[in-house]
């Protein structure tokens, strides 16, 4: 088992000082940096996360900003259709909800764009909630300090279960859960662990000598290359342009594999990211001569087969 009060003493001396869990921040906006966090170092989220929640701190601030601002404003964090998502979540939180971030699991779990993951983190982090938090970092110290095995493998139902068995009873609950996502992300980290500093005087792992891990090695996600750069690329110059953009300009872009280029646009255009103007042209979503937001993602098909 993990002692709390070595945990929650570390976490007191050795945490970092991330903007989003300073005191005053709104759910909604610790609901933002959870969507930005998927995926993405905390270096990369925090500039964009700060200009976002001073650009559009609630909700109904963010519905209202067009498509492509917010694509804009996501820059350079990847996975762009999270953005799209957000914008969304924060369309029904606006309209059905009273711009207010739900509480309550089921009903966040029912928002465009939040998942398990993040809706507990919302409860937890931003209502104080005893709900159980599990992301790759817990998954991982659990599965050294309690189970004693190298990492914590794919995710399973059993996770919540084991990191509910942790939680204290008391309202220290969600402090433990944030500092033991802390020591996973600090300390207990995947490839060069820092046993010599971690607080936790048992940990099956350290007692069982270490063992490595059973499993295949995990493979490491390539960037250079993929049909993600691609993607990037082009989004780079529509981001860039206040106005539609010609096929050459989106071209130029990317050319050492044309085939590659079609196939990221065209999945540009599926996601609703991209819209074609009747007149040939690329554009963010919203910024085309077709400015109804459902143009994006109802004519997409219609654009990709159009071009063909």
């Amino acid at each position: 088992m993990i002692d709390p009060n070595e945990l929650l003493d570390w976490y007191e001396r050795e945490q970092r000082d991330l903007p989003w869990r300073r005191p005053g921040v709104s759910a909604w906006q610790i609901l933002v940096s959870e969507f930005m966090l998927q995926q993405t170092p905390v270096a990369r989220v925090e500039p964009i996360w700060l200009d976002w929640v001073a650009r559009w701190p609630t909700p109904s601030a963010t519905a209202a900003a067009g498509p492509a601002d917010v694509l804009r404003a996501w820059g350079k964090l990847g996975y762009p259709r999270r953005a799209k998502r957000l914008h969304e979540c924060a369309t029904v939180i606006a309209a059905e909800h009273g711009d207010v971030v739900p509480a309550d699991v089921d009903t966040l779990l029912s928002l465009p764009g939040i998942g398990t993951y993040t809706a507990r983190a919302v409860a937890c982090f931003a209502y104080r909630q005893r709900v159980p938090v599990v992301d790759t970092n817990v998954r991982r110290v659990v599965a050294r300090a309690v189970h004693g095995r190298h990492d914590g493998g794919a995710a399973s139902a059993r996770d919540l279960a084991d990191v509910e068995a942790l939680l204290p009873d008391d309202a220290t609950a969600p402090r433990f859960s944030v500092a033991l996502m802390e020591l996973g992300a600090t300390v207990c980290t995947a490839r060069s662990p820092r046993c010599g500093v971690c607080p936790l005087s048992q940990c099956a792992w350290r007692t069982a000598g270490f063992p490595a891990g059973t499993g295949p090695a995990k493979r490491v996600q390539r960037y250079a290359g993929t049909d993600r750069q691609a993607r990037g690329r082009l989004l780079d110059v529509l981001r860039a342009s206040t106005t539609p953009v010609t096929r050459a300009q989106l071209d130029v872009a990317w050319t050492d594999d044309p085939a590659q280029r079609d196939r990221a646009l065209d999945s540009l255009l599926v996601d609703g990211l991209v819209e074609q103007t009747p007149g040939g042209l690329f554009a963010l979503c919203g910024e085309g001569e077709v400015q109804a937001d459902s143009a994006c993602s109802d004519s997409a098909l219609t654009a990709v087969k159009r071009r063909r």
